[in-house]
């Protein structure tokens, strides 16, 4: 009975680990820059670690662009920098508008390989909100002069003089 116990202890630690594979963390040295243009280089390195640990060598890394509609639109495969673990892309997104961008790690390893996601980005004149930012200024600055102007006008006008009641005699 205590041999079972000790084997099937032995598997419980065994399996969990020969069933975790090999996995990856992708890391950027950059995000696209607000209000990059179209067509515009944005180069980015792109650093795969192994476990989120060891740099990977011997992977290629592709970063794919996907319109509003969840589609793939361009692909670019990273090439290696002469840095282990480091990759290099020169990505260029084709147009205006917004776009989710993601970098497939190539570690095919153990079945490892995963797509990582990224926060969408837009592409094209950064909105900076302006012309509703005035409005909302324009607006607050009007009901003031108005409340002020409105103060104003009732402090000027005079007191009515007291009326005298005559008395009866």
């Amino acid at each position: 009975m205590k041999k079972l116990l000790l084997v099937l202890a032995v598997a419980a630690v065994a399996v969990p680990a020969a069933s975790a594979g090999g996995w990856a963390t992708v890391g950027l040295s950059t995000l696209p820059p607000a209000g990059l243009p179209a067509n515009e280089d944005w180069p980015v390195d792109i650093t795969v670690l192994q476990h989120g640990q060891t740099p990977l060598a011997g992977v290629t890394p592709i970063v794919r662009i996907r319109d509003d509609g969840g589609n793939v639109v361009k692909s670019f495969t990273a090439t290696p920098t002469g840095k282990t673990g480091v990759y290099h892309a020169t990505v260029r997104f084709p147009g205006e508008g917004s776009y989710s961008y993601e970098v497939y790690d190539g570690f095919t390893q153990y079945g490892g390989a995963q797509t990582h996601t990224f926060k969408p980005v837009v592409i094209g004149p950064a909105d900076d909100g302006l012309p509703y930012g005035w409005l909302v200024v324009a607006l607050g600055l009007a009901a003031a002069l108005a409340a002020g102007t409105t103060l104003a006008l009732r402090r000027r006008r005079p007191e009515p003089a007291p009326v005298r009641l005559r008395e009866a005699a």
